[in-house]
């Protein structure tokens, strides 16, 4: 008989005979198996679909599966397994007929990240986390982390939404001084004990409804990234949600509250002083001192000069500072930096006309962001909304739109919101069934469209599964499309690789 379960948080804790139902074969709901079969647990898991391989190999381990394509439905073998806990991936929403049996029957929930969080101790000392969330940035911020704290001369890893699965990296046979963990809203509804070094929630804006099932639910998930937070509680000084979630926060004696933001910094915040990035934060002379980190220029250089880019640099940056990172080791960091794909892409320019791919901004904080750095744009959007209506974010760009080209699955609220909300802009709806010419026809109305001085953008400002394999699919497609429209190669564009990064992954 396994220890009871407050008493499990530790590797070397008796996890064996422990029986747990894991929900999900995905990457996480893989890791979370091969884990618990490596510590002697006895596992169930119950998939919505099969995936050979990842069978095979747990059959190996002696972990069954059962595959549940009804989503409604129990399964009679889950419920005669006499589960200890149930362990969910984030594909699975409270309200999913599984976690409402759970519920039921009193049976514990815990997510993958809880679940590393216990047995981060596998290898010698436990790394420190840091946890990295928000409605957008979370990618771009956990990545700059990473490599800044990498500069500084600590063994780091980006994981759990990001890089690799966290529980991967908690049994890494090296080990980490410090895991940079991007942690999803989805994730985040799960967690128990986490006590990070810091973290930083990036901004919160209504996503995920359909998940959570409100947005005060939402509000609340990624408000626990600040829960037991030991050291540093980083919150955006433009984003008011953010300041009253650490208020709210139940955290370790002495964590502090760090502000960031693109303005002149208050103490014991960081921000922008005459083109300076600047931390008032983590030095004794704060009052009446700075520590300059590194310059726009240096971000510009490096394709992170837009407002919420910088934004994102200065979080990551306070993450860094609070585990004592030298300023130098940022500044090489940044001037290092190589952002993702598909967030801010420049695509090229061609007849004055500057083509960009930002197709991770799957919301519309996302896309918010995107369309500000802009003054004239053909704005390619639409796709999975996610029951969040953009009515306002219509509204609120109107002035800046030449034109509009929907795509998507649902296009009928994006036409409604247009008639309504900027019936002086052009829309264009792209309503064909084959994928392949979704781009395409796209890509041609909007250079049939645009003129010298105008930014054709995709900020879908919704998911892409109705029509793509993923947003990076949609964004590759996109770029096909403009070059293929354009009469340009690949080669032909020197700037085409040029990014500025950002992402999603299992959810905001």
């Amino acid at each position: 008989m396994a220890a009871p379960l407050d008493a499990l948080t530790s590797w070397h804790a008796d996890w064996k005979g422990l029986r747990v139902a894991v929900l999900g074969l995905g990457m996480t709901g893989f890791s979370v198996a091969d884990t618990l079969a490596e510590l002697g647990c006895e596992v169930l898991v119950v998939a919505g679909a099969p995936d050979a391989d990842r069978e095979q190999i747990l059959q190996v381990l002696g972990v069954p599966v059962v595959i549940a394509e009804d989503a409604d439905a129990v399964p009679d073998r889950l419920r005669g397994f006499g589960a200890d806990l149930v362990i969910a991936s984030p594909g699975y929403p409270p309200h999913h007929a599984l976690l409402r049996w759970a519920a039921a029957e009193g049976v514990p929930v815990w997510g993958d990240i809880e679940l590393a969080w216990r047995l981060r101790d596998k290898v010698g000392a436990p790394s420190e986390w840091v946890l990295v969330t928000g409605t957008n940035g979370k990618t771009t911020t956990t990545q700059l982390a990473a490599h800044m704290i990498a500069a500084g001369g600590a063994r780091v890893a980006p994981a759990g939404n990001i890089g690799i699965p966290v529980l991967d990296a908690v049994r890494d046979p090296e080990g980490f001084d410090v895991l940079v963990v991007e942690i999803s809203s989805y994730q985040l509804h799960h967690i128990r004990t986490v006590s990070p070094w810091a973290a930083v929630v990036l901004n919160v804006a209504r996503d995920h409804i359909d998940w959570h099932g409100s947005y005060e639910a939402y509000r609340e998930a990624k408000g626990r990234a600040y829960e037991r937070t030991r050291v540093a509680c980083v919150y955006n000084l433009a984003d008011e949600t953010t300041r009253r979630l650490v208020e709210e926060a139940d955290v370790a004696e002495g964590a502090r509250a760090i502000g960031f933001g693109v303005d002149v910094p208050a103490v014991s915040d960081f921000g922008v002083v005459d083109g300076i990035l600047v931390d008032r934060a983590f030095l004794a002379e704060r009052r009446s001192n700075a520590l300059e980190l590194a310059t726009l220029d240096d971000l510009r250089e490096r394709g992170l000069g837009a407002r919420h880019l910088v934004e994102d640099v200065l979080a990551a940056a306070a993450l860094a500072r609070s585990l004592d990172v030298p300023p130098a080791a940022i500044r090489e960091a940044i001037r290092s930096f190589s952002p993702d794909a598909h967030r801010n892409e420049r695509v090229l320019e061609s007849e004055e006309i500057l083509w960009i791919d930002d197709s991770k901004a799957t919301n519309a904080h996302a896309a918010d962001a995107s369309l500000r750095a802009y003054r004239s744009v053909v704005w390619v959007l639409g796709g999975l909304l996610k029951g969040v209506d953009i009515s306002p974010l219509i509204a609120e760009h109107a002035g800046r739109l030449r034109a509009a080209i929907l795509i998507g699955a649902d296009r009928r609220p994006l036409l409604e919101a247009f008639a309504q909300h900027a019936p002086g802009v052009p829309v264009i709806e792209v309503d064909v069934s084959d994928t392949d010419a979704v781009m395409p026809r796209a890509a041609a109305e909007a250079r049939r469209l645009a003129q010298a001085g105008d930014t054709v953008l995709l900020a879908p400002a919704a998911a892409s599964m109705d029509q793509f394999a993923s947003y990076s699919d949609r964004g590759d497609r996109f770029q096909r499309a403009v070059l293929e429209s354009t009469g340009k190669g690949v080669d032909d564009d020197a700037d085409h690789s040029e990014t500025t990064g950002d992402g999603s992954g299992h959810g905001a």
